[in-house]
């Protein structure tokens, strides 16, 4: 029985996933290397080639992207959010969020409604709603779809 060899970018993949799932956890260059089974300069630098990016700029990517998340829906401080999301200075945290979105945390948050005026939908509703054929929703009752 031959064995064929894994393409890298999916070895690439598993260690993409793992930022994904886990952005709020210290991941460093060789914990991630290993999850895709390569060396550590050669993860770097097939991870650049395959997504545009450093695996440090992707996972930051990903923290500031949760970050402004939670600015948008929780009255967390900007504080509590930053180490929520795996950074461990609020100073950089706000130097890079602004880079990322052009604005800081706080003015950020205040851009958008304040979380305890936002309405609370259930996830079976949202659920119900997001299927293909469900009859919950309004456009196939007007007779449009």
């Amino acid at each position: 029985m031959t064995i064929t060899p894994v393409p890298p970018a999916r070895h690439l993949l598993r260690a993409k996933d793992l930022m994904d799932a886990r952005y709020r956890e210290p991941l460093e260059v060789p914990v991630l290397a290993r999850a895709a089974r390569l060396s550590p300069a050669h993860f770097s630098r097939e991870f650049k080639r395959t997504f545009g990016e450093t695996p440090h700029q992707y996972l930051l990517t990903r923290r500031l992207e949760r970050a402004a998340e939670l600015l948008r829906n929780t009255d967390r401080s900007v504080a509590e959010i930053c180490f929520a999301v795996g950074l461990a200075s609020v100073g950089s945290f706000t130097t890079s969020f602004k880079r990322a979105f052009g604005l800081t945390p706080t003015a950020y948050r205040a851009s958008y409604p304040p979380a305890s005026r936002q309405a609370r939908v259930p996830t079976c509703v949202l659920l119900a709603w997001s299927r293909p054929n469900s009859s919950f929703r309004e456009d196939r009752a007007s007779g449009r779809g």
